[in-house]
């Protein structure tokens, strides 16, 4: 039986890493009809009354605590999907996966200048061809400019990576689901003001785009969600890193199969040096090696 859910358990992470590799197709489609903000406000408002629903009664006891970081959690949640929405308007979805990866490798080094933990031999080589891998995303022919879409993507990276920060820091204090139903929540207040002020009402939006924005709210956020709390408790955290890195791998694949994205050498070259990173920097096999 154990065996059973363990499979269970390692499917469960494989399909959440499918789908959200897909997610970047299906939102890119999505805005070539419907405002960025327009479309972040709608998806979060939909997965935060799903999950609250998927709460229940739990909601009664959460703590101020709870509440205090999960606001903090929604702002940067919120910050991170705006600007890496609006960096998917100008660069490929298979950039935008792979860049937005980054965050793993990003995030030891935030959380050394917040809670002094100096990172590992293993995040400092990830971060060396994190920032190859970069490099040759990036920067265009000569090496000489860099796509906006692009530089937008990277600093989602940034607000992710706070964003986990502070998970770690206030996941104790409550219910997972209540907490990213409260993130989501605050995450689509956000939005909604954004859209209101900033861009115009959506207008003759043809059927497609509202099923995209349905399967990014159903799919993508409150059945992966399910998905990976349910898959991570009968999986190793190695291994559930190691899964869960095959989301940038898959939209890449969408983006060449639904977006005809053509993968150059020099793209390919950085791709594969980033997907590395994020693997070093998740399964840390040169970990207890600390920085002198």
């Amino acid at each position: 039986m154990k065996k059973n859910y363990a499979l269970l358990g390692r499917l469960a992470l494989f399909c959440t890493a499918i789908i959200w590799g897909t997610s970047f197709v299906v939102l890119k489609s999505a805005l070539s009809s419907i405002g960025a903000l327009w479309v972040l406000a709608i998806r979060f408002s939909v997965s935060a009354v799903l999950l609250f629903a998927m709460a229940g009664k739990r909601i009664k006891t959460v703590s101020r605590r709870c509440i205090k970081g999960s606001v903090l959690m929604g702002l940067c949640i919120a910050v991170a999907y705006i600007v890496q929405t609006y960096g998917l308007v100008y660069t490929t979805p298979g950039k935008n996966a792979f860049l937005t990866a980054t965050y793993c490798v990003l995030t030891p080094f935030l959380a050394w200048a917040v809670y002094k933990r100096r990172p590992g031999l293993s995040n400092v080589i990830a971060a060396v061809l994190c920032i190859s891998g970069i490099g040759f995303v990036s920067l265009n022919e000569g090496f000489g400019t860099v796509n906006v879409g692009d530089v937008l993507t990277l600093a989602c990276g940034v607000f992710y990576a706070f964003q986990i920060i502070l998970m770690e820091n206030y996941s104790d204090s409550g219910e997972a689901t209540v907490i990213s139903a409260v993130q989501f929540a605050v995450a689509a207040l956000i939005c909604w003001a954004g859209a209101l002020i900033f861009e115009k009402p959506p207008v003759n939006v043809p059927a497609e785009a509202w099923l995209n924005i349905a399967y990014l709210s159903v799919m993508c956020t409150a059945v992966c969600f399910f998905l990976q709390a349910w898959g991570m408790k009968y999986t190793p955290s190695s291994t559930a890193a190691m899964i869960m890195t095959l989301e940038a791998v898959f939209g890449v694949i969408a983006s060449i199969l639904f977006y005809n994205e053509v993968i150059t050498g020099r793209l390919a070259l950085g791709f594969v040096l980033i997907f590395f990173a994020v693997v070093i920097s998740e399964v840390r096999p040169f970990k207890g090696r600390k920085l002198a």
